[in-house]
């Protein structure tokens, strides 16, 4: 089980807390006083107080032994920029991802070695721009991508006599059906490169062809089922 540790109190921090699968994530949030930390504690999250500006401080929650992520969500870059540096010095190996509020500022946090940075105006630009234009896709993305945690790719052959030989890839209306998301095929009269599936190109599905979907795992297992009843 991997080590989480989130500093900054934020919408987004609690949101990115309360969608992590704790089965697969042990997470512990950061805060700078006892009201803040009381906030997220009575949310169900560890916490723990600390001066973030100081070495043996970040040590001493797990940075450079346990912690094998940090969440970096203060509201100030400079904040975000002193800890990343902070914590990289301490842990060489250590994923470190970043929110940034002035979009100048992610170079910075790159250079002093953080390994994501996530502009939140970036994504809400590029969400408003799909639901302007791909109303359709933005819909998948929010019932899977946004709203679950266990997503997951996999690929499933089709085999002689299944409902999908001798149908078009567009018949299968994946999301509307199974709730999962076409990533691509591997048609095998072309060789085993994957054809991405994108925008509105039709592909002929046969036998010994696969499919990569991406999607939750209950989802997966029943289109698996429906696609090899022969």
């Amino acid at each position: 089980m991997k080590r989480i540790a989130v500093f900054g109190y934020s919408i987004m921090s609690l949101e990115v807390m309360s969608r992590l699968n704790r089965e697969l994530y042990s997470l512990v949030f950061i805060g700078k006083d006892q009201a803040e930390a009381a906030l997220v504690a009575a949310q169900g999250f560890e916490t723990k107080i600390i001066d973030f500006r100081n070495d043996d401080a970040l040590k001493s929650i797990g940075i450079g032994t346990e912690v094998d992520i940090l969440f970096c969500f203060y509201q100030r870059d400079s904040d975000n920029v002193f800890l990343t540096i902070s914590a990289r010095a301490i842990d060489k190996n250590l994923t470190i991802i970043a929110i940034v509020d002035d979009p100048e500022s992610a170079e910075k946090l790159l250079a002093a070695g953080a390994d994501k940075i996530i502009d939140p105006y970036e994504i809400c630009g590029r969400k408003t721009h799909d639901m302007l234009t791909r109303p359709d896709i933005t819909s998948i993305l929010d019932d899977t991508v946004f709203g679950r945690h266990d997503l997951h790719i996999a690929q499933i052959e089709i085999p002689e006599g299944s409902c999908l030989e001798d149908t078009n890839s567009s018949d299968m209306k994946l999301n509307e059906k199974h709730n999962l998301i076409l990533i691509g095929i591997v048609d095998k009269e072309s060789g085993e490169a994957l054809h991405f599936a994108i925008g509105e190109q039709e592909y002929s599905l046969n036998a010994g062809d696969v499919l990569v979907v991406l999607g939750p795992s209950r989802e997966i297992r029943t289109f698996k089922e429906e696609v090899e009843h022969v």
